[in-house]
């Protein structure tokens, strides 16, 4: 019998990752903002029985990837919290997983730590997180506490052109790889079991089994322990989006998930530059999963997904760009490019809807059924975490455990 290990999973974003996605019919824009809009999204993707959501956040308004903020009015200019929308759907959902999107640059690890081992027990043990730095002044002014210097034209400029990110940004990275490191230990700074919750004895936990975890480091220095509980994960999927060099490299020492942009014509690169990461890092142990993103403008029975896209740019007034590959045609021709790249190694696949209600719809209506006709993909959830759904270990052991 044929595998059914072809991980599926979509990254929601607005009303989806094209800028005029809000003013298509089905896109319900006076609804963004409002509970039932992100609980119907999430619930058409559960229908599909996907692996995962996960929701995209910024700390400042939306725009175009490496696009300087500008007062454009005929755009989605607004968002809500991504841990708070997860935090909204986990009651509601069962079996798919609920991966936001926290900043790491002007939030503190200890909050990252709370909130995610919080969303970890509202939705019995789907929460992960995507790491993601603040690297614009824009954002750093929202909070008044520190400078960031956003990255000059040439700067930005050089990176596309495949060179080094600028010093400043680097240290966000190196910022980064702290908190990742501080929130994984919050986790472990209560051992299964801690709590006794012993009326009788008047004991509702054992002190023996929480821990300071006393880290030291170039950012900031955290004693713990956490005041939360260690998560039912014990640690929910830690995943990044990476282009480059030191992304990748975040990813290779503190991540679970790799979320990669391969072109539609060299996809092989994108493995060789995470092999090279996980090499300079000297990863050991449970391997790096690496999922590849698309951007999809799927057919539908009243219009080919080409032209859907071409009508978006023109309503647009210019030409959708994308750091990932932007994918247009029929939801089998999808289903071929998945299994062919899958036997490449890709690990996984995270689809961005370019409109998310009608894209979204397409995938779990129309993609998952036939991946499931060829054996590829699950026709039921089973009983596990998120960690279990991924294919991670689900037996994670403590750093902080007694014998």
């Amino acid at each position: 019998m044929a595998s059914t290990s072809l991980h599926l999973g979509v990254a929601l974003d607005g009303a989806g990752w094209h800028p005029a996605a809000w003013r298509e019919p089905n896109s319900r824009p006076t609804e963004l903002f409002a509970p039932s809009y992100w609980t119907d999204l999430v619930a058409t993707a559960e229908r599909g029985l996907l692996d995962f959501v996960s929701i995209e956040d910024t700390l400042t308004a939306p725009t175009e990837r490496h696009l300087r903020a500008d007062d454009a009015v005929d755009r989605v200019r607004a968002r809500i919290d991504a841990h708070l929308i997860a935090a909204r759907v986990a009651p509601v959902t069962s079996g798919i997983g609920l991966i936001p999107t926290i900043t790491t640059t002007h939030t503190e690890p200890f909050h990252v730590s709370k909130a995610l081992a919080t969303l970890d027990y509202t939705s019995r043990g789907r929460a992960g997180w995507q790491v993601r730095i603040s690297g614009t002044a824009d954002e750093a002014a929202h909070f008044g506490r520190r400078e960031v210097h956003s990255p000059a034209d040439e700067e930005i400029a050089n990176v596309l052109a495949g060179g080094d990110l600028p010093a400043g940004v680097l240290e966000l990275f190196d910022e980064a790889q702290d908190v990742i490191e501080v929130v994984r230990r919050l986790w472990d700074s209560w051992e299964d079991g801690a709590e006794i919750r012993d009326v009788a004895t008047r004991r509702f936990i054992d002190r023996d089994k929480l821990h300071y975890i006393d880290f030291e480091g170039r950012f900031f220095d955290v004693r713990g322990p956490s005041i939360t509980p260690r998560p039912p994960q014990g640690q929910p999927v830690v995943a990044a989006l990476a282009h480059q060099r030191v992304p990748y490299e975040l990813a290779a020492r503190g991540g679970d998930l790799v979320f990669v942009t391969p072109s539609v014509d060299g996809p092989q690169t994108v493995l060789d530059d995470v092999a090279g990461a996980l090499a300079r890092t000297g990863r050991e142990g449970e391997p790096l999963r690496v999922y590849a993103d698309l951007v999809v403008f799927l057919d539908t029975s009243q219009e080919p997904g080409a032209s859907r896209l071409d009508r978006l740019n023109t309503l647009d007034g210019r030409e959708f760009h994308s750091d990932a590959a932007v994918f247009t045609g029929s939801a089998e021709t999808l289903a071929d490019l998945l299994t062919d790249w899958r036997g490449l190694g890709f690990d996984g696949f995270r689809l961005r809807p370019g409109v998310a209600v009608d894209d979204l719809a397409t995938i779990s209506d129309t993609l998952v059924p036939i991946l499931q006709r060829r054996g590829l993909f699950r026709t039921a959830y089973p009983d596990l975490p998120l960690r279990g759904l991924l294919g991670l270990p689900t037996d994670v052991p403590n750093r902080y455990a007694t014998v």
